[in-house]
């Protein structure tokens, strides 16, 4: 069960990595990215908030989930330690989510769905990796 998850979390984070790609890629290229459902991209993308050090989150954001789909796999392939690395990375990610949305909300006062939608690939990384906890481990065979 736990290699499914392992897996599914590699998936999952591909996911992550290419919201994070397609935000750098218009932010360097200083087009708009089409937001129909939030309305609030370009506020949200724009702001002080969206960089650290004039560098965009999304950079961030694409180093952590492909960080996180290579800890994933490879512990798909029974390295113990990858997952409990991910698992401390996805928990960052997860905290870092909820400040991201945070900071949305209150300094903000507008929404972008990517932002969301990573937040939300966080959170599924996260709780894949809390299942996780209560599956049995494979027994070593010596």
């Amino acid at each position: 069960m736990r290699r499914y998850l392992q897996f599914a979390a590699s998936v999952v984070a591909l996911l992550g990595f290419t919201d994070s790609i397609y935000l750098t890629i218009h932010h360097y290229n200083a087009t708009e990215v089409p937001c129909g459902i939030t309305g609030g991209c370009e506020q949200v993308l724009t702001s002080t908030y969206a960089e650290i050090a004039g560098i965009p989150l999304g950079v961030f954001g694409g180093i952590a989930y492909f960080t996180a789909f290579a800890l994933a796999f490879l512990s798909a392939y029974g390295n113990e330690l990858t997952w409990k690395l991910f698992g401390v990375l996805a928990t960052l990610m997860a905290a870092a989510s909820c400040w991201f949305i945070f900071v949305q909300a209150y300094y903000i006062h507008a929404y972008c769905q990517y932002c969301l939608g990573s937040a939300l690939t966080s959170f599924t990384l996260f709780v894949l990796f809390l299942i996780s906890l209560g599956t049995k481990r494979p027994m070593d065979v010596s």
